[in-house]
């Protein structure tokens, strides 16, 4: 099984798990649904309540009716791909045992999204962070702060020893070069070509590596 299989099969036990949903907790997860894919492609400002609508053939009210406004869609958006993050960086680590396979891994998650044509939903909306509601920031930069937290404990944790880059005293420091990486060249690989873009972050893992 591939990653991306791996990751939807664990998306849709993790949505099935606790129950059938009622038709309105579907309804509500179909317009986050379209609401991310949206977004991933065309940024949060670009995206409107008529164009889910249009996608989904339900009325604005409708769309009103489970988000009163555009905030609280993207609150809920962000928090839903914060808990999917989170699980499945857990299932990384249940199944990967050395730092550079859980590294892999997790880089491999990011060039998933490129390959389905969009970028990482928290990275598109940062660059429109001057503009979104107060209640989305904040979520976004928990996104962060968890990834950040994440990378810094695998990595610290290292049986080696000897992982991080030159210059980063810590493996905080590292955390977050390997972060910036991993978002940043979403948008400078070119064509947003995803073996490129996991070539590119294979070689900075390899030096975090030794």
């Amino acid at each position: 099984m591939g990653l991306t299989d791996w990751y939807i099969k664990t998306m849709v036990g993790m949505q099935t798990s606790s129950g059938s949903p009622t038709e309105s907790d579907t309804t509500a997860n179909q317009i986050l649904d379209v609401a991310e894919a949206h977004i991933q492609r065309r940024g949060y400002n670009a995206v409107s309540y008529g164009d889910l609508a249009d996608e989904l053939d339900l009325t604005t009210t409708a769309i009103h009716y489970h988000f009163p406004a555009k905030a609280d869609l993207g609150q809920a958006l962000v928090r839903r791909y914060r808990r999917q993050s989170s699980q499945t960086r857990a299932a990384l680590v249940d199944q990967h045992e050395t730092l550079r396979e859980r590294l892999v891994q997790y880089v491999e998650l990011f060039s998933g999204i490129l390959e389905d044509g969009g970028l990482c939903l928290c990275g598109i909306l940062a660059a429109d962070a001057e503009t979104l509601p107060d209640k989305v920031q904040r979520e976004t930069q928990r996104f962060f702060a968890e990834q950040e937290d994440w990378l810094t404990t695998i990595i610290g944790a290292d049986s080696s020893g000897g992982a991080g880059l030159q210059g980063c005293p810590s493996p905080r420091d590292t955390a977050r070069v390997l972060l910036a990486a991993v978002e940043g060249a979403m948008l400078t690989t070119p064509h947003r070509d995803p073996e490129t873009y996991t070539d590119t972050l294979r070689r900075l893992i390899d030096s975090i590596v030794t």
